[in-house]
């Protein structure tokens, strides 16, 4: 009886110190600041808005600021759908993270305001002008207009002590497995491989399976692969916030971290996508400790931009503006 309450007290003990040591963003805390800002009156966001837009005239970065606008919303005329309801008569639903972030946004803006929110994995052009997390990487994808959602789970950078160098010549990766195509291709061509720490995290029961790992575990490596699942790698923008690498395929889908500006063999690491030059490019990198650095403080230097809390709020305004400005609301 006490061998058998042993045992199940392990994998309890380990699933505890997980969530303590896991190195992700605290989502009690997130929900609790987000419930309590519902409590705060519109009306004093809404005193603030003019002033927060206005202030882009007098800002050095003006410029950049309004680049990456464009490039979350690209339509200048953009057709809504029918359906689309104004934004103070949305319900929380279950996905509440993403509810929280778009109303960080629209609050400052008339109640009356429409939109199409939608939450979760999107790798699909919407058929109208909708507010997303993700889309696919292209020319014609104007009707997804990326705003900062998720961000509790997608924006997560760490404080790296350890060097490149010092680090073991191995790539891994800990992730769900399960109806994700490309992570699939992968285990069944690397797993087992010595160069390649991989494990599936999902609850289904396989070869693949492993338990969890810290992200200050993941850094003890000198490449962490970011293999796209549903959509993006969430994993990313940790990764290149750190003195690992990440190696990737060419990005199918990007989110408001721009993944398809990323420029191959400088932010990270590209391999082909039938992984045929993944040894090779281990091989080149753990010795050619230089060009590794390069691409490391590349990375680090990409992900610098998105720091500025400020200025990544004033971003998200003038994105939520230009949204209701291109479906005719303002």
């Amino acid at each position: 009886m006490l061998t058998n309450k042993i045992r199940n007290f392990v994998p309890m003990f380990g699933k505890l110190r997980y969530k303590l040591t896991s190195g992700k963003n605290n989502k009690a805390r997130y929900f609790l600041s987000s419930y309590a800002s519902m409590l705060v009156p519109q009306t004093l966001y809404r005193r603030q808005l003019n002033g927060l837009l206005q202030s882009l005239d007098n800002r050095e970065d003006k410029d950049y600021i309004l680049d990456r606008v464009n490039y979350y919303c690209k339509g200048d005329a953009l057709e809504m759908a029918e359906d689309a309801m104004p934004f103070c008569d949305q319900k929380v639903g279950r996905q509440k993270v993403y509810y929280f972030d778009m109303l960080r946004y629209a609050r400052y803006f008339p109640k009356h305001m429409r939109l199409t929110m939608l939450p979760g994995d999107i790798n699909y052009i919407p058929e109208h002008a909708s507010i997303v997390k993700s889309r696919p990487v292209s020319d014609d994808n104007e009707n997804g207009v990326i705003l900062k959602l998720n961000a509790i789970r997608h924006f997560i950078y760490v404080n790296d002590r350890l060097p490149f160098s010092d680090k073991r010549s191995m790539a891994v990766f800990r992730g769900k497995i399960k109806n994700k195509p490309l992570r699939i291709r992968f285990f069944e061509n690397f797993f087992g491989n010595p160069l390649c720490d991989l494990g599936d995290i999902s609850n289904m029961p396989n070869n693949w399976h492993t338990e969890k790992m810290t992200i200050n575990e993941h850094l003890n490596y000198k490449f962490v692969l970011a293999l796209e699942g549903n959509d993006v790698a969430s994993n990313l923008k940790w990764v290149m916030s750190s003195n690992s690498i990440a190696i990737s395929t060419k990005p199918r889908f990007e989110t408001w971290f721009m993944e398809g500006r990323l420029q191959p063999d400088t932010h990270y690491i590209l391999i082909k996508d039938d992984f045929s030059d993944l040894e090779q490019k281990i091989a080149y990198y753990s010795t050619h400790t230089d060009e590794a650095q390069a691409i490391i403080d590349n990375a680090h230097k990409w992900v610098a931009q998105f720091r500025d809390n400020d200025r990544e709020r004033l971003i998200g305004l003038l994105v939520m503006e230009k949204y209701f400005r291109a479906t005719g609301q303002i």
